[in-house]
């Protein structure tokens, strides 16, 4: 008997919806860009019916488009494929800005990116008296919590924030942490009036967190960079010069960004 191809054998043991659509998809190459509706059934083994459905969900989602030939790969791919090249090429842009930062303050710099209602850490550089945080590289963090979070949802659409904070009850994670959307709000304003956010305490007890925006060459915030200290290690008096240094790393990145066109 004759191997299953490869296509077939995987659609048939992962039948999910979302696996169908990943099957389909990837069927794309530069030596196939279109597809008919035809041959993405029969490839999946499936009724042309049934092929239709997925078919007719990725067009109306952007994933696909219909063409004279058949189907191509739509608008909504390359809108991915430019979002995964910007936050891939972010961390190295960012990154001997961030050591340079790191060595000036004597702390851990941290550089985020939103994602939903949630917030990414991308990179960190630590510094030599390191402090013990609730998050490293590819953490997930909460939205309301933290310096670097408040600077990203401080320069979202308004529309956008309105979205995200009606979701679901905000979490606290200290005594500090902003659990009322409206004043958290109120809290955002102010950050995008000063330009740089500090909190103290929202997330990691004792932790005092100094963050600034980002912003890709079309001027629209991207990512964060930002410091996470131990509070005790910088009294109130060191604090303006750490802002400031937190707010030129931010515009050196932006600065590097710009010129590569991300």
């Amino acid at each position: 008997m004759p191997p299953r191809s490869r296509s077939t054998s995987t659609y048939r043991e992962r039948n999910s919806t979302a696996d169908r659509a990943l099957d389909i998809l990837l069927l794309y190459s530069p030596d196939k860009p279109v597809w008919t509706g035809a041959e993405i059934a029969a490839e999946l083994g499936v009724a042309r019916s049934t092929g239709y459905r997925y078919i007719q969900s990725l067009v109306r989602t952007g994933f696909l488009e219909e063409t004279a030939g058949g189907l191509r790969l739509g608008p909504r791919i390359f809108q991915l494929a430019r979002s995964a090249r910007i936050g891939l090429g972010l961390s190295e842009v960012a990154l001997p800005v961030m050591r340079d930062l790191a060595a000036a303050v004597g702390e851990t710099v941290l550089l985020t990116r939103r994602s939903g209602r949630s917030v990414v850490c991308l990179d960190l550089v630590e510094a030599p008296h390191a402090v013990r945080l609730s998050y490293e590289r590819g953490h997930v963090l909460p939205i309301n919590a933290g310096a670097a979070a408040e600077v990203l949802l401080a320069w979202a659409d308004s529309r956008e924030v309105t979205s995200v904070l009606a979701q679901a009850p905000l979490e606290r994670f200290s005594a500090r942490t902003l659990t009322d959307p409206d004043e958290l709000r109120t809290r955002l304003a102010g950050i995008r009036k000063r330009g740089v956010a500090i909190s103290r305490g929202e997330l990691d007890e004792h932790i005092l967190g100094v963050a600034a925006p980002i912003r890709d060459s079309s001027g629209k915030v991207c990512a964060a960079i930002s410091i996470a200290a131990l509070a005790a290690r910088v009294p109130r008096s060191r604090l303006s010069e750490v802002e400031s240094a937190v707010r030129d790393a931010a515009a050196a990145i932006t600065g590097r960004l710009e010129l590569l066109g991300n």
